[in-house]
């Protein structure tokens, strides 16, 4: 949008920017100047000005800073030429046109919307006439009280003819009325409603004008649901039902929540979770994942959990790939004993569904279950096919880094899944788990590609972490680290570790908050892998934890802690160097039970004083 400055100068003019904030921010005179808590961040302490005078506000907290317009965008989520319109319509001020055409189009779009609104008001109107009777039986036994049906501007359409006549009466043309989706041309000329008998969804662009219609039969008629034709201002593909509602809530909470359904969104709203959106009966488009980022940086994506909604999610999953760039993704909630977000919530409440959501899985989690389900992984050719399918999928990504990115986390989870099993001793069998099939050939290294079936040697085990060179102080300090890096990098080994890692003194106070952030994570959250964790980790404050670990000199004394290394070395390795940081307190625990045999020569102070010289022995201090 092309404006001139003066027309830009002559809305901030118009309206005064105490009189904007105030509708949503309580305002208090000081001077000349409003204060209020910022509406940007939390605070108790005013620190928010406006001064009318200059058409500016200013936080001395948080830097936000801005005039009329910039405050409409950041608060109402909107874009420069949308807030410009809003506040335009508000001042009275007309937004000028660049070219001839555009003042056509617009006057075009204009009129169709017009036409739109009041076939909307008569569709809710027939909804409480008893012409609407069976759309609103339907609707009550869905839950919906008044309020609800009010605020989504629900409706019905009535039998053929009727809203012809109706808008006709109005002054309303056939001609608008076939331009704006709501009657249709027959091939013998005729006319007839395009809605006929249906519970009518209005659709609204992103400043809530209602734009075009869905519609849901009663009874076993096809389509179940039919939506309205793309007209000049109404394109099914770039719109998201529910999305002029969810704008100002998804800027709150940073979070917006892909449905597959109009009942769902409202489900959602109605719960509590008025972030809520849905594409319109197709799978997410490039165009509404573009829509979808504006608001939020990782969308949640909640389909139904019957195989069609599965499939629309992995479409929408393949179809982010070359959008993809960095802080943009997408995450999937899925949801088990339920079939759509509205059943989870009318069956388990909202805390159900704030569990679901909370328990996402990202982008990445999500391809790779997809590109081993079902798969036979037992020849080599079998496991060659599948790292072609990870290069082919990570290859779609446009974006350099994020590519890479990508390719490097694959990498890991192919080494994990490849490594070879370690034959344990005198079982004559293997440990170690293997997904995706029987193991067969083994690769030698993470990455695409083996060198036949020769097999990687195993992460050493013997004097790990022993710190040549370090003072004892510091070689303690690098066993807890390996510790908690061996626990990061391999979570599935919560369950038999998590408790003995918080028995241990951490003398390094940022190691020790990543320690205590990391247990309080995976006792809240089951089935965590090492990245999954990772993004916990950074979402709960200790990302610059994390990353100085990764940097630390732990994987250069334990090759077992790396994100590489097979489940069952870094369960040896981490009771290895646990063992280890026990040694002093065993030494101390000996030399008291030596006293005590010496006083007491009995079989159970022998047998004690044995059973810690074994485990003296297991942790390697010979």
């Amino acid at each position: 949008m092309a404006l001139s400055q003066a027309f830009l100068d002559e809305l901030r003019r118009r309206l005064t920017l105490s009189t904007i904030i105030g509708r949503t921010v309580k305002l208090t005179r000081a001077g000349r100047e409003f204060k209020a808590c910022c509406p940007f961040h939390n605070e108790k302490t005013p620190s928010f000005t406006i001064n009318d005078d200059k058409g500016f506000y200013h936080c001395f907290g948080c830097g936000a800073h801005g005039d009329v317009i910039t405050y409409v965008m950041h608060t109402a989520n909107m874009t420069f030429p949308e807030a410009v319109d809003k506040l335009a319509l508000e001042a009275g001020l007309e937004v000028p046109k660049s070219s001839p055409e555009q003042v056509a189009q617009a006057r075009q779009a204009a009129s169709l919307i017009d036409v739109v609104e009041a076939a909307c008001h008569f569709f809710e109107q027939q909804l409480a006439l008893p012409a609407g009777r069976d759309g609103m039986a339907y609707l009550q036994r869905r839950g919906l009280d008044p309020e609800t049906i009010r605020r989504f501007r629900l409706g019905w359409a009535p039998a053929a003819g009727l809203l012809k006549g109706a808008l006709v009466r109005e002054g309303v043309t056939e001609q608008q009325l076939v331009e704006a989706g709501l009657l249709k041309l027959r091939d013998d000329g005729s006319l007839y409603d395009y809605f006929r008998e249906r519970v009518i969804f209005p659709i609204t662009d992103r400043r809530g004008r209602v734009i075009a219609f869905g519609g849901r039969i009663l009874g076993d008629g096809q389509p179940k649901y039919l939506n309205s034709p793309d007209t000049p201002i109404f394109q099914k593909g770039t719109v998201l039902y529910g999305l002029a509602q969810a704008r100002q809530p998804a800027g709150a909470t940073g979070r917006i929540i892909v449905a597959e359904g109009y009942m769902d969104v409202i489900a959602l709203s109605r719960a509590g979770f008025a972030e809520a959106v849905a594409p319109l009966g197709t799978a997410l488009t490039e165009s509404q994942i573009e829509e979808l980022w504006r608001l939020a940086d990782e969308p949640i994506l909640c389909f139904d959990g019957d195989a069609a909604g599965q499939r629309a999610a992995l479409r929408a999953a393949e179809r982010a790939l070359p959008l993809l760039r960095p802080g943009k993704s997408l995450r999937f909630a899925v949801m088990s004993g339920a079939k759509d977000p509205d059943e989870l919530i009318q069956s388990q409440g909202a805390s159900a569904m704030n569990a679901v959501l909370e328990h996402a899985n990202p982008l990445l989690g999500v391809l790779w279950d997809n590109l081993l389900a079902g798969r036979d992984l037992s020849t080599p050719e079998r496991r060659a096919a599948l790292e072609q399918d990870v290069r082919d999928l990570t290859g779609r990504i446009a974006e350099r880094s994020v590519q890479d990115h990508y390719r490097q986390a694959f990498k890991e989870r192919l080494w994990t899944l490849f490594h070879p099993p370690r034959r344990s001793s005198g079982s004559g069998g293997w440990t170690g788990g293997q997904a995706g099939g029987q193991s067969g050939g083994r690769y030698s290294k993470p990455g695409f590609g083996s060198r036949g079936n020769r097999q990687p040697d195993r992460p050493s085990l013997g004097r790990v972490g022993v710190g040549v060179g370090l003072t004892r102080q510091k070689t303690e300090a690098l066993h807890r680290t390996i510790l908690l890096a061996t626990l990061i990098t391999h979570p599935e080994l919560a369950d038999s570790v998590a408790e003995r890692l918080g028995e241990l003194d951490f003398t390094d106070v940022e190691m020790d908050r990543l320690r205590q952030a990391t247990l309080t994570i995976l006792a809240q959250h089951g089935g965590l892998d090492f990245s999954t964790l990772s993004n916990h980790l950074r979402t709960h404050g200790v990302g610059p934890q994390l990353d100085a670990l990764l940097r630390s000199n732990a994987f250069t004394h334990a090759a077992f802690s790396r994100p590489q290394a097979d489940l069952q070395s870094a369960r040896d390795g981490w009771e290895h160097t646990f063992a280890l940081t026990r040694q002093k307190d065993l030494r101390a625990d000996i030399d008291r039970m030596v006293n005590q045999l010496g006083q007491d020569p009995s079989p159970e102070t022998f047998n004690a004083l044995l059973a810690l010289k074994n485990h003296q022995r297991f942790g390697g201090d010979d």
